[in-house]
């Protein structure tokens, strides 16, 4: 994920995802047998539940430069499209990402997402989108200017949750955190109730989107009806081109 003379810019959101992404970049960083640099940025929608200040505070004390932004066109979105949905927030937050990690000169951008975050993504699409899919540990953007990174995929969010609070960072949660009748929160609950009964539900998932077994499904690209190449444990063996992991 992280190679020498790289600059990861993380995408801090104030969550506790982030503060344990930050952190744990941080003592990586000390401790890597490579050199990099890690900075910090937030991108403002509107949408925080308190003054974000105590971010500055907390960054500042482990000395990491922290670029804050405030998203004017998610303003206006505010205004103009109240109702808007997680896919709109999301496209508008990823224009304001480049646009701060190319002015920090970074050629890495981490984020946060946790193996919840993979999990929920691999089912919402698979249930809504006819997709199967999530959240790639690695990739780039669109123009190839960043790597993508999300080195919590195998962190639950218990973890990220006790260690936000044995540290005291002080978490300001994002108004969308709180809200219910959306798909993902439909999606949340059913994990919930399930865990109770299959506690390893959510590793189970991860194992199962590193075991792809492409002779099994319906995308006629993978089915090799001539039988000419053989996949581990039989099956066609599907040719995937680099290109075909790319982030919109």
């Amino acid at each position: 994920m992280i190679r020498e003379g790289d600059r990861v810019a993380v995408g801090f959101s104030g969550g506790k995802d982030s503060f344990t992404l930050l952190e744990v970049l941080l003592k990586l960083r000390d401790r890597a047998p490579i050199d990099f640099s890690v900075c910090a940025f937030t991108i403002d929608q509107g949408k925080f539940l308190a003054p974000i200040e105590p971010f500055g505070e907390w960054l500042a004390a482990r000395g990491v430069s922290w670029t804050y932004r405030i998203d004017k066109p998610s303003l206006n979105l505010l205004t103009e499209q109240p109702d808007h949905g997680c896919d709109t927030c999301s496209r508008f937050r990823r224009r304001a990402v480049y646009e701060v990690a190319k002015e920090l000169g970074a050629n890495v951008i981490a984020f946060g997402h946790t193996a919840d975050d993979f999990c929920e993504a691999f089912l919402r699409n698979a249930m809504f989108t006819g997709k199967l899919g999530a959240l790639p540990p690695v990739t780039w953007s669109k123009k190839r200017e960043f790597r993508l990174i999300r080195p919590l995929l195998q962190v639950t969010e218990d973890l990220t949750r006790a260690y936000a609070g044995e540290t005291g960072a002080p978490v300001i949660p994002c108004g969308c955190s709180l809200k219910t009748g959306t798909v993902r929160r439909s999606i949340r609950d059913i994990f919930a109730e399930l865990e109770t009964d299959y506690p390893y539900l959510k590793q189970t998932l991860l194992t199962a989107m590193g075991n792809l077994q492409t002779s099994r499904l319906l995308d006629t690209r993978y089915l090799d009806l001539d039988g000419v190449e053989e996949e581990p444990g039989g099956g066609p063996f599907p040719m995937i081109e680099e290109d075909a992991v790319i982030e919109s």
